[in-house]
C-alpha cells in the first residue's frame, strides 16, 4: 500500500460520524456523572469517560489529513447543537436498533408494530437532521464545515471538567 496525504472520503465520513458521536456522548457522560451517587457505577462512567477521551485524542490528529481544507476559526455556541446533535445521534440508534429487531421478529404482529415503530424513527430523525441543518449545527453538504465541527466539539468535549 502507497502512503496517501489524505484520507479518503468514505474513510473521513466514517471518523466524521465515529467523532460526532462520541464527543456527544462524552459530554453527556461528563454532565451525568455528577449526579451518579453509587461508587461502582460512578467508576464505570469514569472508565467510560477516559475511553472516550482517549478515542478522540487519537482520531482528532486525522482530521487536516482529512480531503478538504479546514477553517480553524473559533466561534462560541450555546447547548443547542449538542441537544439536538445527541438527539439526531439517539433517533439514527433507534432506526438501527428497530432494523434489527424486525430482521430477529417471528410473531407478524410485533413486526407490524415494529415497521410502525421504524417508520415514526425515520421520521423522527429527519425532523431532527433537517432542525439541525437549518440551524447551521449540521453542515451535511460542507465537509470541511462539518469536520471542523467535529473538532470544534471533540476539544469541547475533552476539555470540560
Amino acid at each position: 500500500m502507497d502512503e496517501r496525504r489524505t484520507l479518503a472520503w468514505h474513510e473521513t465520513l466514517e471518523m466524521h460520524e465515529l467523532v460526532a458521536f462520541q464527543a456527544n456522548g462524552l459530554i453527556k457522560l461528563k454532565k451525568m456523572i455528577r449526579e451518579v451517587r453509587d461508587p461502582q457505577l460512578r467508576q464505570l462512567y469514569s472508565v467510560s469517560i477516559q475511553a472516550v477521551e482517549q478515542n478522540l485524542k487519537e482520531l482528532l490528529p486525522f482530521f487536516p489529513q482529512a480531503p478538504m481544507p479546514r477553517d480553524d476559526e473559533e466561534e462560541e455556541r450555546a447547548d443547542n447543537p449538542f441537544y439536538s446533535g445527541d438527539l439526531l445521534g439517539f433517533a439514527k440508534t433507534s432506526v438501527r436498533s428497530y432494523a434489527i429487531a424486525i430482521t430477529e421478529t417471528a410473531t407478524p404482529q410485533l413486526r407490524t408494530v415494529l415497521v410502525k415503530q421504524l417508520n415514526a424513527a425515520i421520521k423522527l430523525h429527519a425532523q431532527v437532521y433537517q432542525y439541525m441543518y437549518q440551524h447551521g449545527y449540521y453542515p451535511s453538504y460542507n465537509l470541511s464545515e462539518l469536520l471542523k465541527n467535529d473538532v470544534r466539539n471533540a476539544n469541547k468535549a475533552i476539555s470540560m471538567k
